[in-house]
């Protein structure tokens, strides 16, 4: 049963392809779908007291939702910035901290460097003990609760697509598709060949070996994460305004520009049921309050792209 709408999308832009966007940006007011998917797994038996920590840029939602599920669990929270300390905090930061996240912060060089066992020790050593997640949640336990999904979707389909950042949950999906399906990834990283290896990973981690049943699409970034020229913009704007669905820039737009433009070239066939999967919203606006101190320190990375 679908836990969340499927809703159809009418555009004669498409052509002869159906569009149906899965609303996952609706399951939790705080912990933004495919975050919750991500989380579920990972929170589980979690020790009393035990921090969480995890990395993500300025501007990630991640960090957010992690901020949102530890003051639901009563458990601290530590998020691991890329970039340098500014302020004011953007939204996003500031949201995470409110909900109790400490910021501490990693120059560029340092994050690149995030997953190995250095910086681990080190960030042990300054910090004391925690339990690990990984940037955007991609982790085995993060694959399997993305593989629930298609299970959830009782209309026919095709194709689902979704947004990937650090590939968790295009390998979660493919992983749970029925037999037939296929998922199509659209990267909203410059430079991002390496994520095919990373979903490979990501699924024999969690599964043993990968699946050959998805794709990746490489040519939707526009520019790099957080890149947002005006032809996207106004690509969004408008569909907000056909459609009157407020549309995610920095991922969600991506990957909708990447069906349109598909179908337009027919690299969608006509009669293909594509489902889009709506990972998240927009930033809250900027509070127009300082926000208090909840932990330290606190700050805003450069926000650059990737």
């Amino acid at each position: 049963m679908d836990i969340t709408p499927l809703t159809s999308v009418a555009d004669e832009r498409l052509g002869g392809v159906r569009l149906l966007l899965k609303r996952d940006d609706l399951i939790d007011p705080e912990i933004i779908g495919n975050k919750w998917r991500k989380l579920r797994h990972n929170l589980a038996g979690l020790r009393p007291g035990r921090p969480l920590l995890t990395f993500g840029g300025a501007y990630s939602g991640h960090l957010r939702a992690v901020a949102a599920a530890g003051r639901r669990l009563g458990v601290p929270t530590i998020g691991v910035v890329r970039g340098e300390e500014r302020l004011p905090l953007n939204p996003s930061l500031a949201l995470a901290a409110t909900c109790g996240m400490r910021l501490r912060y990693l120059d560029r060089t340092t994050y690149r460097a995030k997953h190995t066992p250095e910086v681990i020790a080190a960030l042990r050593a300054e910090l004391g003990d925690f339990h690990l997640i990984p940037e955007g949640g991609s982790n085995a336990a993060g694959v399997r609760g993305c593989a629930e999904l298609p299970a959830e979707i009782t209309t026919g389909y095709d194709v689902i697509c979704v947004p990937v950042g650090t590939g968790g949950t295009l390998a979660g999906i493919a992983a749970g598709l029925p037999p037939g399906r296929r998922a199509l990834g659209f990267a909203v990283l410059r430079g991002a060949g390496y994520l095919a290896g990373e979903v490979a990973r990501l699924q024999r981690e969690a599964y043993g070996e990968p699946t050959a049943n998805w794709d990746l699409d490489l040519g939707h970034h526009f520019g790099g994460y957080a890149r947002v020229p005006p032809g996207l913009e106004a690509f969004a704007a408008g569909f907000e305004d056909r459609h009157g669905l407020e549309v995610e820039r920095i991922y969600v737009a991506k990957m909708l520009y990447g069906i349109y433009e598909r179908a337009r070239a027919g690299r969608f066939p006509p009669g293909t049921r594509v489902v889009a999967v709506i990972t998240g919203r927009r930033s809250p606006p900027q509070p127009s309050t300082p926000v208090a101190p909840c932990a330290a320190p606190t700050g805003l990375d450069s926000g650059d792209p990737r």
